[in-house]
């Protein structure tokens, strides 16, 4: 494999793909291979499995991303739209039944981060909506709607938030005076419900990344989306999935292990070397697991 393939091109309009190295060494891309990026974003991992030679179909809810990996024009890649927990019906669409690697970048993207207007961050003044694909409803929609204890149940579920039933009623008590429209309403909610809070990880994270888990149903996704990686996967096929969060890389693991069909590559998930946390922060929290479709039974 070209060492030059481990460095994105200048053109990955700043994307920064985590645990580059790794996910190639997990995915073994090669000239012949067939490839599903199934959360194509910034399309960083996608570029890493082109330039090792494989064709890639790269899958994407966001119709920016969409736009973004369209108008860039790379040879080899496909773009689907959808998600990819639907992956299987996309692929037979596209006349493809069985593929050599499925990759899963899982949670948000950078791209829908640094974008003000999506809502997924607490840090600048933005409409709240959270949705991936710009359809369906709004966190705003869930968050002036949803009975209090439905939306402790959402913040403490998804946001594992200790003080979630105090947040879900401030939320009720804020919205009685006027709907919640935006990012930085919310967020000051949230601290209130910290009256000691001064400095460090603001509160308001974790009821951001329940919101947006429970309006994308992110863990349902996930788990339809391995078992269709698991049926796309050709006997020797590798499946690799990067998660952020206990959540979604508890769901991997123990799908991998209840498995029938795919043979875990490693005990642990790997993590990224410190030289790469340093120098990139999204990746301090990344874990990769990956697994080997195992070869049918005689």
């Amino acid at each position: 494999m070209n060492n030059n393939a481990l460095t994105p091109a200048p053109d990955v309009l700043s994307h920064t793909p985590v645990l580059a190295a790794e996910v190639l060494a997990a995915l073994e891309p090669a000239p012949g291979k067939i490839m599903v990026d199934g959360t194509l974003g910034g399309a960083g991992h996608t570029r890493l499995l082109l330039a090792a030679g494989a064709t890639v179909y790269g899958i994407d809810q966001d119709p920016f991303a969409l736009t973004r990996a369209r108008e860039a024009g790379l040879d080899g890649l496909t773009v689907l739209e959808g998600n990819y927990r639907d992956m299987q019906r996309l692929l037979a669409a596209a006349g493809v039944g069985e593929v050599d690697g499925v990759l899963l970048d899982i949670g948000v993207s950078s791209f829908q981060l640094d974008d003000t207007d999506r809502g997924f961050s607490y840090h600048t003044a933005a409409p709240l909506d959270m949705r991936m694909s710009q359809s369906g409803e709004s966190a705003a929609e869930v968050v002036n709607s949803y009975p209090e204890a439905e939306l402790a149940s959402i913040i403490y579920e998804y946001g594992e938030d200790r003080l979630s039933r105090r947040i879900a009623r401030g939320i009720v008590y804020a919205r009685e005076k006027a709907p919640i429209e935006t990012t930085v309403e919310l967020a000051e909610i949230v601290k209130r419900a910290y009256p000691g809070f001064s400095k460090g990880i603001h509160p308001a994270r974790r009821t951001f990344q329940a919101l947006r888990i429970h309006v994308n149903d992110e863990l349902g996704a996930l788990r339809d989306g391995l078992e269709a990686a698991e049926t796309l996967l050709k006997p020797g096929g590798r499946l690799a999935v990067v998660s952020f969060h206990s959540l979604e890389d508890r769901i991997v693991k123990r799908f991998l292990l209840g498995s029938a069909a795919l043979r875990p590559l490693t005990k642990r998930p790997v993590i990224a070397a410190e030289t790469e946390q340093a120098s990139n922060p999204r990746a301090r929290s990344a874990k990769l697991r990956s697994a080997e479709k195992l070869e049918a039974a005689a």
